[in-house]
């Protein structure tokens, strides 16, 4: 039997905050994926292990030795209305461990099976979701984006039923934490001040060390929170990633991204884009996710204010609906200083935020897309204008923002092509374009190939560099393709 170098601090320190449980047995599990690079780094001394072992070790059939399986509790605001009792209906914790560099790590099923919080729901999970995960979590890790990861993926053998009879599957998830808004929400709603504080406490240690023992730790755990999720938004939107499902259950309090099921990188640039099928009004539109994080954030105030002000809490509803306030300023900087480097500028100037927005206002008019007009802009500093003018109807519609752009970069201090070098290292020319994620999922989940998903990997590992034979990798789909593109959660 393996044996993993597990803690349970979350169990430990947090009774009340979970649910025991168990994974169900799948009847034929058979190993679909293995990071074995990330095992590595996570310190799990199984690279002697064949895929058999994987595949039970991975999928509930055989728990890793020292595991303790447990679905934790949170409620959440989904799509603006409150739920006060959702928690892990198909995910399991099995343990942390920590990591190669010293971080603490959780590994998590996602898929396994029915929770003392599944509700109606039959706890499964199919190959296309998991696939979807995993394509997405390491399309963001190679974009330098914080977010959750796939260890593995296993086939169960067994059917689950959705629309339609689909192949079963159990992702191993990896984690900086799962704690979420929503966490401190199931507390605050139940009035258990003390758990809230033990909560809040294990938070700062686990996440904000450098803050647990500070005076107004409470207070200052908010602004850092609100900190890091400005930097990941910011990262979003610059990367045309729209996430779909940002209810407060799915906002972690570590910074990552984190279930992030029909989530999707848009092609065409347009504020309203929206593919989740079930986000019917666009309230997580790509547009919207700046204040829909401000928004979550203010849910996570509310549940702070016992713990800031314990004698008045509304005495501490002044200092947080500042830092809540200041999201905005915050998020705006951030998002500029990126929005510098993807221009290849080097200083700042007050004007710098009216040439970026006046540019994806223009990608937005004619619908260009994001992705190749950023990554071809860099052909411009080196005088080669034909890729990027190709995205636009006519060059003259481009060239009055082109001359500002020029104009901005004068006097010019360094060669035009180490500013173009410059310029691509931030604007990636490959991301998991919906066409091609769909194409590997569909290969994966109706004909048992994974070929196309570990060819689309091999790619999106390296989303900067321009590779011979790789072209249809960079280039987005159809209009007629991408028209009515949707994803869909899996649940």
């Amino acid at each position: 039997m393996i044996h993993f170098d597990f803690d349970h601090s979350y169990a430990r320190e947090l009774p009340g905050a979970w649910q025991a449980a168990q994974p169900e047995t799948p009847s034929a599990p058979a190993l679909l994926y293995w990071n074995a690079a990330l095992a590595d780094e996570l310190g799990l001394g199984v690279s002697q292990a064949g895929e058999a072992e994987l595949a039970k070790l991975f999928s509930g059939a055989e728990l890793p030795v020292g595991s303790q399986p447990i679905a934790q509790a949170y409620a959440g605001h989904q799509f603006g209305g409150l739920s006060p009792s959702l928690g892990d209906g198909r995910a399991l914790l099995l343990g942390e461990v920590i990591d190669k560099n010293g971080l603490r790590r959780d590994i998590a099923f996602k898929g396994s099976g029915r929770t003392a919080f599944s509700r109606r729901g039959d706890g499964k999970a199919a190959v296309g979701p998991m696939l979807r995960e995993l394509i997405l979590g390491e399309a963001m890790q190679a974009l330098d984006i914080p977010a959750t990861r796939a260890l593995a993926v296993v086939a169960t053998g067994e059917a689950v039923q959705r629309e339609r009879p689909l192949p079963g599957a159990v992702l191993t998830r990896v984690a900086a934490s799962h704690l979420r808004v929503g966490t401190f929400q199931y507390f605050a709603i139940h009035g258990e001040t003390g758990m809230l504080r033990k909560l809040a406490d294990y938070t700062l240690a686990r996440h904000y060390p450098e803050l647990a023992r500070q005076d107004g730790r409470y207070l200052k755990l908010l602004q850092a929170a609100a900190e890091r999720q400005a930097a990941l938004i910011a990262r979003w939107m610059h990367a045309g990633f729209i996430h779909g499902v940002m209810n407060t259950d799915n906002m972690a309090l570590s910074g990552e991204t984190i279930d992030f099921g029909p989530c999707a990188f848009m092609d065409a640039h347009h504020p309203d884009t929206v593919f989740s099928s079930i986000d019917h009004n666009g309230r997580y539109a790509y547009g919207n996710q700046p204040a829909i994080a401000q928004w979550n954030l203010a849910r996570f105030a509310e549940t702070l204010l016992p713990l800031i002000s314990p004698d008045d809490p509304a005495a501490a509803v002044p200092a947080a609906t500042e830092i809540i306030e200041g999201f905005a300023e915050r998020y705006q900087a951030l998002w500029l200083a990126q929005a510098r480097r993807k221009l290849g500028l080097l200083d700042a100037k007050p004007a710098d935020l009216q040439l970026t927005e006046d540019w994806l206002a223009l990608l937005a008019a004619y619908g260009v897309d994001h992705t190749l007009a950023w990554r071809y802009l860099a052909d411009e500093a080196e005088g080669k204008s034909e890729r990027l003018a190709a995205l636009f109807p006519s060059p003259d519609v481009l060239e009055p923002w082109l001359k500002q752009w020029h104009n901005r970069h004068l006097p010019r201090t360094r060669r035009p092509q180490d500013i173009a070098a410059a310029m691509r290292r931030e604007n990636p020319l490959y991301i998991a374009r919906n066409h091609l994620v769909e194409e590997a999922l569909d290969a994966a989940s109706e004909h048992g190939d994974m070929g196309p998903t570990l060819k689309l990997l091999e790619v999106l590992r390296d989303p900067f560099n321009e590779r011979e034979g790789l072209a249809r990798y960079a280039l987005p789909a159809a209009p007629e393709v991408a028209e009515g593109y949707r994803t869909f959660c899996g649940t």
